[in-house]
């Protein structure tokens, strides 16, 4: 579709008889109502278009969730073993220490299996140089014959997911007292 545009040439000079004059206000007005036209349509076209768009950003955010519900359902599936375990530990009656600990042993891995699957992966920190960016210092202790800053103990355990930090250490740090 083209569009007209009306130019000094096109618009004709008043004669006395007034007939140019009734003529261009005729085609004035025919070129005013094909713009009006067309503007609607183009307007209706944008508010399609919008509607279109929040139509397809609902759709999105509903495929996200499920998603991310999915995953979250698959998750939780892969700890409802160990939670067995766990029951069937519980159930035995008169059961030794020894026991009791083997069991809790194969539960503790059972959850580290499945962290492993995701990912997730323990920090071994312990008598490494102290780094605020993997773990918190929950306090400190004389230790001779140690460096500063050392990491004595690990008070929790730091995880990290792929690259990225998912809980930092909370460690005992090596602080010499002041002479």
């Amino acid at each position: 579709m083209q569009d007209e545009y009306i130019t000094q040439a096109d618009v004709p000079t008043a004669t006395e008889d007034g007939e140019a004059s009734s003529a261009a206000t005729a085609q004035l007005q025919s070129q005013l109502e094909a713009a009006t036209a067309r503007a609607d349509e183009n307007y209706n076209k944008f508010l399609l278009a919008m509607a279109d768009f929040e139509n397809y950003k609902k759709r999105i955010e509903r495929q996200f969730r499920e998603i991310a519900d999915a995953g979250r359902r698959e998750l939780l599936k892969s700890f409802l073993p160990v939670i067995d375990n766990l029951e069937r530990a519980l159930s035995f009656e008169g059961v030794s220490a020894n026991a009791l600990r083997e069991g809790v042993q194969q539960t503790l891995k059972g959850f580290e299996s499945v962290l492993g699957m995701e990912g997730v992966k323990p920090l071994s920190i312990k008598g490494q140089k102290f780094d605020p960016k993997i773990a918190e210092a929950i306090g400190t202790q004389a230790a001779p014959g140690v460096e500063d800053d050392t990491i004595l103990e690990e008070a929790e355990k730091g995880y990290t997911i792929g690259d990225d930090l998912l809980r930092p250490a909370k460690v005992i740090v090596a602080k010499q007292s002041p002479e």
